[in-house]
């Protein structure tokens, strides 16, 4: 019996396990699907994608996308200690200010987010009115600095867009070098950052290598859950809460494997209903991207990164390609005019980056591309089977909304128009798979084939229609989710950063401790 059992390890649930068990009034238990984050890989910052289709991986895929040629798209998430926080691009980026504002959910306007995301961050450039210092979060600038990610940043600009050198702070509008979840070099997941410091607390337990089944519900409240270790059943109890941080796939599953929600699916397959939710597993967003590789000759991409040189440089210094999170540098752009944000952003790696990263690299190359940043498509997570091990069936219905393929045409033209310019003109000698014209219709058809995920689901518990505005699961008490699956409508950016600031809110909801002042914004 525990106070607090929290379900995933990830980005949500380390911060949780970490900021709960600071009381030591109360008991934290932490079950993790995955093993402990002891891989190599996990912790050298471009070896995230060796990561892909391994035991580490949930390794899911979306059925078939009827918007996208029929295709199945790959979708990689963390199963291990940090989930996917151990295994992302590292881009810290927290979205639009408009964003929060639009939830219009009491409690997470961006002024009263702002300080969540300070409390977190050890951001190397230090405290300001944006940005905290000595948080658990290393919050770092990029060591590797490709000049093929630094010519594009040139390239953007002689295009004509402005240059930012900050995306988290007053604007978000232009063209730079991401900051990473990164310390000295080594990525910092929630793990490492949160986790790692917390677990020599004696009221904080961790349970890895544990699948959770089901929540267990007695007299209408959440009491506990049972899963599974190496076949063996194991029960694990919580006195005040059980808090799903599975992310936007697992914990709708999980929701659903315990009769909570849309009941004609729940008892399709037998299962008891036990609350009638019909938007759990609804909802689904996620932020489409569709990548050019420009071949060419320069040895300078990240295929160095097995020379000797350049791993003793990594050993010793902790710099070099091996220190690259992928997308060093990146932007965000407004497709048309009239628009008061933007709806578009720019992902750019001195790497070929091909089959959502399941291709391997066969020539020096520099990958990027726009992907569209406030989807109107909405997806579904559902289960498929009472079986808890059967992987959930994902329909994320990429370009159902044709707006959405509106914008990811006009990035694509962006994308090809900063190819042109001058300064990045040494790193695209040849475009690999290119359109077959630049007309409207072939760039449709080109973004149709080749769209993969940015890796950034959201949205299927959200705020208001599953859960209220303080994360309780709506006519169930005891429960919770917590993590991005939570999120009304997707943030303009990547999602690793949100997901660990309303993480940070959580944990003062769930202690009841006083909400953190909101921001002075002008």
């Amino acid at each position: 019996m525990y106070d607090y059992v929290i379900v995933g390890a990830g980005s949500a649930g380390c911060v949780l396990a970490a900021r709960l068990s600071e009381d030591p009034g109360v008991t934290v238990c932490l079950v993790e699907a995955g093993p402990p984050d002891t891989a190599e890989e996990v912790h050298i910052p471009y070896a995230f994608a060796k990561l892909f289709r391994t035991g580490l991986d949930w390794d899911y895929d979306t059925h078939d996308e009827p918007f996208c040629e029929n295709r199945r798209i790959y979708l990689p998430r963390g199963r291990v200690l940090g989930g996917t926080s151990s295994m992302n691009a590292m881009v810290y980026i927290r979205g639009n200010r408009a964003d929060y504002d639009d939830w219009n959910q009491p409690g997470w306007s961006y002024a009263e987010l702002l300080p969540y995301f300070r409390r977190s961050e050890d951001n190397e450039r230090g405290a300001d009115f944006y940005h905290g210092a000595g948080g658990p979060l290393g919050v770092a600038e990029g060591r590797s600095r490709n000049p093929m990610t630094t010519a594009f940043v040139e390239a953007a600009l002689q295009a004509g867009y402005p240059a930012n050198d900050d995306f988290n702070g007053p604007a978000q509008d232009g063209f730079g070098r991401y900051q990473v979840t990164q310390r000295a070099g080594k990525r910092c997941s929630t793990a490492a950052g949160f986790l790692r410091p917390a677990l020599p607390r004696p009221n904080l337990t961790v349970e890895t290598d544990l699948q959770v089944h089901r929540v267990l519900v007695e007299n209408g409240r959440a009491a506990g859950i049972t899963g599974q270790r190496f076949g063996q059943a194991l029960t694990i109890r919580a006195e005040r809460e059980v808090i799903l941080a599975a992310g936007a796939y697992n914990s709708p599953q999980l929701l659903m494997l315990s009769g909570i929600g849309p009941a004609d699916l729940l008892r399709a397959f037998g299962i008891p209903v036990v609350l009638d939710q019909p938007q759990v597993g609804a909802n689904l967003q996620d932020h489409p991207q569709t990548n050019l590789n420009f071949l060419h000759s320069e040895p300078v991409s990240l295929m160095v990164t097995a020379e000797e040189r350049y791993i003793r440089q990594f050993v010793l210094e902790r710099s070099g390609p091996l220190t690259s999170n992928g997308p060093e540098v990146g932007g965000f752009v407004r497709t048309r005019d009239g628009l008061t944000e933007p709806d578009a952003q720019f992902h750019v790696a001195p790497m070929m980056f091909a089959e959502g990263g399941l291709g391997s690299p066969t020539s020096h190359a520099i990958s990027y591309g726009a992907c569209v940043l406030k989807p109107l498509s909405r997806g579904t997570v559902h289960i498929v089977s009472p079986d808890p091990t059967a992987k959930p069936r994902i329909s994320h219905n990429y370009y159902a909304e044709p707006a959405d393929l509106d914008v990811a045409v006009r990035g694509l033209r962006i994308g090809l128009e900063i190819a042109r310019q001058e300064g990045l003109a040494r790193y695209t000698e040849k475009l690999h798979l290119p359109p077959e014209s630049e007309s409207d219709s072939d760039l449709r058809t080109h973004v149709r084939r080749y769209t993969q995920t940015l890796f950034h689901p959201a949205g299927t518990c959200a705020m208001g229609t599953v859960v209220d505005a303080e994360l309780r699961v709506r006519g169930m008490a005891g429960l919770r989710v917590v993590d991005a699956s939570v999120m009304p409508s997707l943030v303009r950016g990547n999602t690793n950063a949100p997901t660990i600031a309303i993480a940070e809110k959580a944990a003062d909801l769930i202690r009841g401790a006083e909400p953190l002042p909101a921001a002075s914004l002008a």
